[in-house]
């Protein structure tokens, strides 16, 4: 099955395509930007990099007709290792498509989904040797309520995590649907009745905690930006607000010619301007695309030049 790309005209149009120019889709996924990029290349390349297997499989089934795409199993962390390796120095635009796919979202036996029964695991990475199973059973309470405050925002977080260390004494939390059962508990009945779903936002910071997804995210914005042309483009989806912060801060940064203190009688950084901001606000989905599409609601994108 084939998953729509979020806000494919967006990034197209954000992105600038030069038919003969050099673009990496850093997070292939399935493969559905790579392919809208791939279309309307000429003489150009495409390198799509994903560490998922699973998914660079599917991915190829919709790519492989296209002679212009270099497939790369790898994290994007390790973007300017994947360049090198492919005698790239600089190319003309970077996608960065942040987060769980559709794809992994649906495949019953990953763990992502708090509405399938699995075993816990969340790793896009299968080799990884973190699972979300070891930091469930094995993390400290003070840990676990680090991560959900921190990665999933729930204000509950601290109730969530003991009831996950007294849960696990007995016997281990092994699926996805016992984890929600422990969270369900955690959380009071009038709170609960409120919420989609209880178990969303811990769900969240758990995968956010095995993939190492902000540290990661953090590493590859700068090695993104290295590896742009002048005038290249980099363009970013984040679905939420962690993600977004810290995009949000490093465009501000780089467009920055100062980082001095508001204190300082004169600038002594001696920093320059490294990108200007194309859309100084974020661009989120069409009404249109909403009423197909509705994991497009919480989607944010950002776009960035290379000066």
């Amino acid at each position: 099955m084939y998953h729509r790309p979020i806000m494919v005209n967006e990034v197209l149009s954000g992105l600038s395509i030069d038919p003969n120019g050099v673009y990496v889709d850093a997070t292939l996924g399935g493969g559905g930007h790579s392919e809208a990029v791939a279309q309307l290349l000429e003489n150009g390349k495409l390198i799509s990099i994903d560490q998922d297997q699973d998914a660079i499989n599917e991915a190829k089934k919709r790519l492989d007709k296209y002679g212009n795409v270099i497939i790369v199993k790898d994290n994007f962390e390790n973007l300017d290792k994947v360049l090198k390796n492919l005698n790239i120095e600089k190319v003309n635009g970077i996608l960065m498509d942040i987060g769980v796919s559709s794809h992994q979202l649906d495949e019953g036996d990953r763990g992502f989904s708090y509405n399938l029964d699995a075993p816990l695991d969340m790793r896009m990475n299968k080799e990884a040797e973190i699972s979300a199973w070891n930091i469930v059973n094995e993390y400290s309470e003070e840990a676990l309520e680090k991560i959900i405050l921190d990665f999933g925002e729930e204000r509950w977080g601290k109730r969530i995590a003991a009831f996950i260390v007294e849960a696990r004494i007995s016997n281990h939390i092994n699926t996805t649907f016992e984890l929600s059962e422990v969270i369900k508990k955690a959380i009071p009945k009038q709170v609960r009745m409120g919420m989609k779903h209880p178990a969303k936002k811990v769900f969240q910071a758990i995968r956010i905690e095995v993939n190492r997804e902000l540290e990661v995210l953090d590493i590859a914005l700068d090695k993104a930006l290295n590896a742009l042309l002048p005038g290249g483009r980099l363009a970013v989806l984040t679905f939420h607000s962690l993600e977004d912060r810290i995009v949000k801060e490093r465009f501000r940064h780089w467009q920055s010619d100062c980082i001095c203190p508001p204190t300082s009688p004169i600038c002594q950084c001696d920093k320059e301007k490294e990108a200007i901001i194309v859309n100084r606000k974020p661009i989120t989905a069409s009404d249109e695309e909403l009423e197909t599409n509705p994991r497009a609601a919480s989607a944010k994108l950002r776009i960035i030049e290379r000066c």
